[in-house]
């Protein structure tokens, strides 16, 4: 089976989700954040895994449900901090961010670097550019080391690097990440039952007051 790998940040005032502020406070832009971070774990925790891993920059806190391997984040940029994710992980292996509140256990079921797969790396690509999953059948950090992250082309450079390595790369669905008051209210209408969308709700009512 797969390794499901979260890479997360502590959800504080001020850390998290700042391209929400405005509209909400940073308060509420962390308070989104918890309540994504909360869905994607709760959805990790209900798909089918060998081991379940969040590495985390910051202190866990009541939305980390139990069954989870908590790593501290390493340091330096974004391309470094997933490749040290990756090392802290053996076997096949699938990295999603907080972002995706949207995200189903169903998206989860992957299975590569089995004898007889037709894959041993899978890519979910954001509809920013970025990417929102990566798995790998044999994590190697190599592969992220030096990509351009946060950039328009991340997903390309990134998927393209896979191919390089010959890899046999297999598509998942293109999500939406929340990044700006508008990715939040698209999330939330794709997951309206999501704590996500009741907090975005609740958020919205008092930004209205």
């Amino acid at each position: 089976m797969t390794t499901l790998l979260v890479i997360a940040k502590e959800p504080r005032p001020g850390r998290v989700k700042t391209r929400l502020t405005p509209p909400f406070s940073p308060e509420e832009a962390a308070s989104l954040a918890e309540a994504s971070l909360a869905d994607t774990l709760h959805t990790v925790a209900a798909a089918p895994a060998r081991r379940r891993v969040l590495a985390l920059d910051g202190a866990p806190g009541p939305w980390l449900p139990p069954g989870f391997d908590v790593v501290p984040q390493g340091t330096g940029g974004l391309d470094e901090r997933l490749a040290a994710a990756f090392a802290a992980c053996s076997g096949p292996t699938l990295l999603i961010g907080m972002d995706t509140p949207q995200v189903t256990p169903e998206l989860l079921a992957v299975e590569f670097g089995t004898p007889g797969a037709a894959y041993d790396a899978c890519f979910g690509p954001a509809a920013d550019g970025g990417f929102w999953a990566l798995g790998l059948s044999d994590p190697d950090p190599a592969l992220l080391l030096g990509v351009p992250m946060s950039a328009p082309d991340t997903g390309a450079v990134q998927r393209a690097r896979l191919v390089a390595a010959g890899l046999r790369v297999t598509d998942l669905p293109t999500l939406r990440d929340v990044d700006t008051a508008a990715d939040a209210r698209a999330v939330a209408a794709e997951a309206p039952h999501s704590r996500f969308a009741a907090r975005l709700d609740r958020c919205r009512a008092a930004t209205a007051r």
